[in-house]
């Protein structure tokens, strides 16, 4: 009778023990699980993040070109303007021979590329600005209380530094431009805007400015 009992408790033992190795089992294979599906959705997460950020960044590009673009043609048209104006009072109060013929190409070469900018604006529906800005117009009238000798230096000083200004956007619309008609008409202007930079630090230089 002892050595029965004895049997039933080894055999009730064993079965503890393989209860709890194949809860134990059960366990791991359930973490297992669980972490492929964490694994996976965090892959997913992350995939979905990507697409979206790309997504974005395809909507912006466009309205990012544009701005670009707007920017130059702004800035081209204003530059433009204020050439011509300066050229005109240079005409009338420049003293050197020099800057009187300066001053007369100024308003030739930028009348005809302030024309060509307005045209290709319109068939861009771009709106040009008005007028001179604030700086532009500031300009005007410091050079209109000058005469002589000094409105000459002034005015060369400020053309030589307006087209080194002028040079540097046409080449970079020209490398890098957008709108494939505005880069083509930058890189055309651009070797009249070098040349105009050469005539006006030489004549600068002439003069003492």
């Amino acid at each position: 009778m002892q050595k029965v009992v004895l049997q039933e408790q080894f055999v009730g033992n064993k079965g503890d023990k393989m209860r709890a190795v194949l809860l134990a089992c059960s366990i791991l294979s359930m973490s297992l699980l669980c972490g492929c599906e964490t694994s996976t959705s965090v892959n997913q997460s992350t995939a979905n993040t990507n697409s979206t950020i790309n997504a974005n960044a395809a909507q912006t590009s466009p309205v990012t070109d544009a701005a670009s673009t707007r920017n130059f043609v702004d800035t081209a048209a204003a530059d433009g303007m204020a050439e011509v104006e300066l050229g005109h009072l240079a005409m009338q109060k420049a003293n050197n021979p020099d800057v009187k013929q300066f001053a007369e190409k100024m308003v030739a070469d930028h009348s005809k590329a302030n024309a060509e900018l307005k045209q290709l604006a319109s068939s861009k529906n771009i709106v040009l600005p008005a007028g001179l800005n604030a700086y532009q117009k500031a300009d005007k009238d410091r050079l209109s209380k000058l005469s002589g000798v000094e409105f000459d230096r002034e005015y060369m000083s400020l053309m030589s530094s307006a087209h080194d200004k002028a040079v540097n956007l046409f080449q970079l619309e020209s490398h890098h431009g957008t709108d494939t008609d505005i880069e083509t008409w930058a890189t055309k202007i651009l070797p009249t805007l070098r040349e105009h930079q050469t005539l006006a630090k030489n004549i600068a230089a002439k003069l003492g400015g």
